[in-house]
């Protein structure tokens, strides 16, 4: 069963979210979405490196919270509640230098007041990068 508001959603129709945002600048795209999951790429690229060469951690930090927050958003009625960031943390297992990474996002918990999502990004080898936890604030908005 869907943990998405809207059932008749399309992967197609989350890309204009992302435009004029950091997400764009940064390449990011939507990627698969699931009954329980959604999922983006970013290119490991001239944007999304750090001065040695390597994926930057900010880069994977901003994955994660794109793609989390963005979840979050699908699974409440937009037209009564805002999902923001509340705090998220990112253990960085390995380093990526060239191609695509892939976050998933996936719920822990999704309460009334907060949501908790899981978001583990892998390289084009599926090795993992990156594992990340988000907490979401679930706000409603002022009639």
């Amino acid at each position: 069963m869907s943990i998405w508001f809207n059932k008749h959603l399309r992967l197609q129709d989350l890309t204009p979210m992302l435009e004029g945002t950091m997400s764009e600048h940064l390449g990011m795209e939507f990627i698969e979405m699931g009954d329980d999951f959604l999922k983006m790429k970013m290119p490991v690229d001239n944007r999304t490196k750090q001065p040695y060469g390597l994926l930057h951690g900010g880069a994977s930090c901003t994955l994660s919270e794109t793609v989390g927050s963005v979840a979050a958003h699908l699974v409440v009625d937009s037209n009564k509640f805002s999902c923001v960031g509340l705090e998220i943390n990112a253990n960085h297992i390995r380093s990526a230098r060239q191609g695509y990474v892939t976050a998933i996002a996936t719920p822990l918990h999704l309460g009334t007041n907060t949501h908790v999502w899981d978001v583990k990004i892998s390289d084009d080898a599926e090795k993992l990068i990156c594992i990340s936890r988000l907490t979401i604030a679930v706000l409603r908005k002022a009639l």
